[in-house]
């Protein structure tokens, strides 16, 4: 797999790996129509992992080659991690107050006010997720193909998986809980689905910004690390905090980060 990926145009590696990380979501979508119910703990105990996913990630894959890159080009290591990890939160948060959106669990309505329905409010919400998620895999293989130390094929490829494999509970926690709410099986996959679109138009964007523009690649790296770690704290952690007992939703995520410093650690 990894000769394979090496060998083709890393903008059309990234557009495959965030297709797969697409996949994910559409077929974690599909399980509604095979589940009416989740229990409130299960949904919980995905979203724990999909925040262990990121975590892993947002370092092994972005942080790590920033900083490496940093200081290879002759930059002060730590300074556009920083930037750029700040940025990228800076960014979403500023997202996250004009766009109209709903949390899936809670219901919370945030952004703008508007008149648009649930649906596509759901749908939008889902998509800001999905963005930094698309755009992180996108930048990894455009470093990859740059060479820049720390990244690797390997290490793109892992972190396309690791993405995926936290798509897939998180396309099932949109759709069934829609389902439980009296939506239809057909509607609550189309949205759960439709809101993972966005990653490969990302990761493309991403790969492509860091063929071209190798100086500001550690910021970029940063940036969506940031933005993979506000997805987070705004949203992953607190919608699996909904009920008295936490302990699943924690190991939950202890058990993501695992997967994904292991995925990075035997492939990259």
């Amino acid at each position: 797999m990894t000769e394979f990926f090496a060998n083709i145009n890393p903008i059309l590696a990234a557009f495959i790996g965030t297709i797969f990380t697409y996949s994910m979501t559409a077929l974690g979508s599909g399980l509604v129509f095979l589940f009416k119910n989740m229990t409130q703990s299960f949904m919980n105990g995905m979203l724990g992992f999909s925040a262990g996913v990121m975590i892993a990630a947002s370092f092994w894959s972005l942080l790590n080659p920033a900083i490496e890159l940093a200081e290879e080009i002759g930059m002060i290591p730590w300074v556009p991690a920083v930037i750029g990890f700040i940025s990228g939160g800076a960014f979403l948060m500023l997202v996250d107050k004009l766009l109209p959106h709903v949390h899936v669990e809670s219901h919370h309505v945030e952004g703008l006010p508007s008149k648009w329905r649930r649906s596509v409010l759901l749908v939008l919400s889902i998509t800001l997720h999905n963005l930094p998620e698309g755009l992180a895999v996108g930048v990894a293989f455009g470093a990859a193909a740059a060479g820049i130390p720390g990244a690797s094929i390997g290490a793109a490829i892992a972190l396309a998986i690791g993405i995926g494999i936290q798509n897939l509970p998180e396309g099932t926690a949109v759709s069934v809980p829609l389902h439980r709410e009296g939506m239809s099986k057909q509607k609550a996959f189309a949205i759960g689905q439709f809101s993972g679109m966005v990653e490969p138009i990302a990761g493309v964007l991403g790969a492509a910004l860091a063929l071209t523009m190798r100086n500001i690649l550690p910021y970029a790296l940063s940036f969506a690390a940031g933005a993979m770690i506000y997805v987070v704290i705004e949203e992953l952690i607190p919608e699996s905090q909904m009920m008295k007992t936490t302990k699943i939703a924690t190991i939950g995520a202890m058990i993501g980060f695992s997967v994904m410093m292991m995925l990075d650690v035997a492939l990259g």
